[in-house]
């Protein structure tokens, strides 16, 4: 590991025990309510209506009634055919339909291409993003990540890390990142290897950040906002929080296989700009005869900067 990383590991890593809400609200208090301090809290959801409910009831209740720590909450619903939307409401959320924002853009599907157009319908200065199949939900998620941000006027985007279970046994969970994000990481850019959950989907950014970032419409959203980050920030700018436990619904070993190409396509992009020969994953479902292959195209669209929307710009505007 570089010396630099060592470095930054000391003075960049924290648990979410360091920062205690009290110290959180004391901090918004003394920055004042005009202060670049507001935050929003985005949850991305397909279909999730086992475990959104929880998640939004567990942030309204700790942080928006007990203490004033966040803003806003929204679930932006990607095409749920489940009572996700109704679920999330009644919860307590305010739900937007991913293709009622920006229309004039066709909406493609993926992750990123949601993160993305959650930044048209959320007003404050901290995004933090939490994804929506969480289970054991602790708001500890959301104040871990957000603390740094509220504190410190020199951390820009912070990371969560935890430990993954997978099903009853500790840390098996990332199978994905340790195959092929750790890799390509170290090999590529050595700086990020100290994250120990670079493609984790809990996140806090400043806005200010998050505007000028391309988005990956797909898996390599987490990826591509951690590397464009480090090149247009720094990586002292960068910064994670132990916040626990993630225990979450696990994929199978086909849609991983799809999730590893699209970060490997994302990565490929920032090492040359270039184009994949040929952006697509075959892979192989046993039928009645044999092995069958399934042809599946790897997400090769990514969304420019939200300041380069007109309808962004005019928003933040006014």
């Amino acid at each position: 590991m570089l010396e630099e990383v060592e470095c930054w590991l000391a003075r960049r890593s924290w648990s979410a025990a360091d920062r205690p809400l009290d110290s959180l609200l004391a901090a918004r208090a003394r920055a004042g309510e005009s202060s670049r301090g507001s935050v929003s809290v985005v949850l991305p959801a397909l279909n999730e209506e086992a475990t959104v409910g929880e998640i939004v009831a567990t942030i309204r209740r700790e942080l928006m009634e007990k203490v004033r720590l966040v803003d806003e909450l929204v679930v932006i619903d990607s095409g749920s055919t489940d009572t996700t939307a109704e679920v999330a409401r009644e919860a307590g959320a305010r739900v937007v339909h991913r293709d009622a924002i920006l229309p004039r853009i066709p909406a493609v599907p993926g992750k990123g291409e949601v993160l993305w157009r959650s930044l048209l319908v959320t007003g404050g200065d901290i995004v933090c993003f939490i994804d929506a199949d969480l289970k054991d939900f602790s708001a500890d998620f959301v104040s871990g990540i957000v603390g740094p941000l509220l504190t410190d006027p020199d951390v820009q985007f912070v990371k969560a890390m935890y430990d993954r279970p997978f099903g009853d046994t500790a840390g098996q969970g990332g199978r994905v990142t340790e195959l092929v994000a750790r890799p390509l990481l170290n090999l590529h850019w050595p700086q990020l290897a100290g994250f120990v959950q670079p493609l984790g989907g809990e996140y806090a950014v400043r806005r200010s950040l998050l505007e000028r970032l391309p988005f990956p419409v797909g898996y390599g959203v987490e990826l591509g906002l951690l590397v464009d980050a480090l090149h247009t920030v720094g990586l002292d700018a960068l910064a994670q929080v132990d916040v626990g436990v993630r225990k979450h619904r696990h994929q199978d070993g086909q849609a991983l296989g799809r999730m590893a190409a699209a970060i490997y396509r994302t990565a490929q992009l920032r090492l040359s700009r270039g184009h994949l020969t040929r952006p697509a994953i075959t892979q192989f479902e046993r039928g009645e005869s044999g092995f069958v292959p399934r042809t599946h195209a790897v997400d090769t669209e990514e969304r420019p900067p939200m300041c380069e929307i007109e309808e962004y710009v005019s928003r933040r505007a006014a």
